[in-house]
């Protein structure tokens, strides 16, 4: 029999080497064998760290410590209970919330919880902590509670700026911003149905207060039930006692005063118009900003008004309170180009930079000539804005002001509110403006 394809001597010891590299089948279990370092997590560990070492030493929020121990903080220090000689826990250095809070803010950070998240998660944060446990709500606290100190402290930082001669305040820029405040759209009720809820909110604390009384009830449970029913009457009240400013505001806008609705979250709140085009509950926040090289934020200020007619004559008044100084010039837009706003700013020795209003189409006044009651200010006011100068001059109005906002927005978390009224609002704004400053500071080599 002849073999049409006869093996070679080398062929069987090649099919031998093919089976040995065949992959060995593996136990019914492959961990069985297997040599591994496997996890005890009931181990005790000592470990011993520093944070100094832990942050880099050339972290920003080094920097933004040092700046705040170069402040006077009397005015946090005046309002610690924990005395020598008086029992009780030692409080947290206010110094550590006011560090937490610039540096938040810094990073774009505005949630009292998230913060405190932060502080056993985040080397910085723990760096500013230092070993101090701090909780959400004594950061709420703070920021709520502590804007007129935070204020006086913007105040401290622009003294250090003029003392160094940093700043230039001769030319000012002022514009605002609309912040989404933190009530829903369909927060807002008419007086009516205030009025009813109201009642309803009194009975309810009427029956949590009966029924505090209930044995099964622990104590602490029956505190909260009517602590709760207690801010629900007072917010609704508060809402009803704004119904009269907003019927006054609808008719002076010439719409009708039954359309006047108030939020049951946030009173002092008003829908308006956002720079999206549309319509939300919001506050309208103001800032003047130096026009120089520094660009520090000069003024502050919050209102529930959509429009920004009367708002410069106030910042230029705080302006000069904070400083000493009174600006020469401001620069806004038209929407505070009011005819009254330019006849206070010229009493005060204020040359204001805005745009004319153009005529009507079916008007060929030219809008830079005396219009009849112009006052001789508004006379002054349209001929200098005919100048190419004055013209040139106003430009520096957007690459300022208008920074400062989309900074504020874009950076530092105030793009929507977290807390509610007037004065809680003003102080995050304060926050922002003294670590806007504090950076700007940094900037500048201070």
């Amino acid at each position: 029999m002849i073999e049409l394809f006869p093996a070679t001597p080398e062929e069987p010891t090649r099919l031998g080497q093919a089976a040995a590299q065949l992959p060995r089948p593996l136990p019914q279990n492959p961990k069985v064998g297997a040599r591994l370092r496997e996890a005890n997590r009931s181990q005790v560990f000592f470990e011993t760290t520093c944070l100094n070492e832990q942050l880099a030493s050339d972290h920003a929020v080094r920097s933004i410590w040092a700046m705040i121990e170069r402040l006077d903080l009397s005015a946090l220090y005046q309002q610690v209970d924990a005395r020598s000689g008086v029992a009780g826990a030692p409080a947290i250095d206010p110094k550590i919330l006011l560090g937490l809070w610039v540096f938040a803010t810094s990073e774009g950070e505005g949630s009292a919880r998230e913060i405190w998240r932060l502080t056993s998660l985040h080397t910085a944060y723990r760096w500013l902590c230092g070993g101090v446990e701090v909780g959400y709500h004594t950061l709420s606290d703070f920021r709520s509670q502590q804007g007129q100190v935070v204020d006086a402290l913007i105040t401290q930082v622009l003294a250090l700026l003029m003392q160094h001669k940093l700043i230039d305040l001769a030319r000012v820029a002022q514009d605002g911003t609309r912040v989404r405040a933190s009530a829903g759209a369909a927060s807002f009720r008419r007086e009516e149905t205030l009025q009813g809820l109201v009642k309803q909110a009194q009975e309810h604390l009427e029956a949590v207060t009966q029924e505090g009384k209930d044995p099964v009830l622990t104590a602490r449970r029956a505190a909260a039930l009517k602590r709760g029913a207690t801010e629900r009457v007072k917010r609704l009240q508060a809402a009803l006692e704004q119904i009269p400013q907003v019927k006054a505001t609808k008719v002076k806008n010439g719409v009708k005063e039954e359309t006047a609705r108030v939020s049951t979250s946030d009173p002092d709140a008003r829908v308006m118009k956002m720079g999206d085009g549309g319509f939300r509950p919001a506050f309208n926040v103001q800032f003047a900003t130096t026009t120089d090289v520094s660009r520090v934020i000069v003024g502050v200020a919050v209102s529930n008004l959509g429009s920004d007619a009367q708002q410069s004559t106030p910042i230029l008044e705080q302006i000069e309170e904070r400083t000493g100084v009174r600006p020469s010039e401001i620069l806004v837009d038209g929407g505070y180009a009011q005819h009254e706003a330019v006849d206070e700013a010229t009493e005060m020795n204020v040359d204001i930079y805005a745009p004319v209003p153009k005529p009507r189409k079916d008007d060929g006044r030219d809008q830079y000539a005396p219009h009849p009651g112009d006052s001789e200010a508004v006379v002054k006011w349209r001929q200098r804005m005919a100048t190419e100068e004055a013209k040139a001059i106003y430009r520096q109005r957007a690459a300022t002001a208008e920074t400062v906002n989309a900074d504020a927005k874009t950076h530092r978390g105030l793009d929507k509110l977290r807390v509610r009224g007037v004065e809680k609002v003003l102080a995050s704004a304060n926050l922002f403006v003294l670590t806007y400053n504090i950076l700007r500071a940094f900037n500048l080599g201070l």
